[in-house]
């Protein structure tokens, strides 16, 4: 399983970031920009996203890896 994937504000649009790295992997106008490049990241690497809002507190994120607690439905 590889780095989860920061969408994160960045100077004057936002950046995405894997977890743990001081620099940014590459940097966006649009947010919707970065979660686009962010996922296809997640994806190939079976991690997860993390979208951060215009304040840095995580909002949002998705999983595309193995979860240890899968939903339980009973349909």
């Amino acid at each position: 399983m590889g780095k989860n994937q920061h969408v994160v504000p960045y100077k004057d649009g936002w950046a995405v970031r894997g977890a743990g790295n001081e620099k940014v992997t590459k940097v966006f106008s649009t947010q919707k920009e970065a979660i686009t490049f962010a996922e296809d990241i997640a994806r190939n690497q079976r991690s997860d996203t993390k979208i951060h809002g215009i304040d840095g507190r995580i909002r949002a994120g998705n999983s595309y890896g193995n979860d240890p607690y899968p939903p339980k439905d009973t349909k």
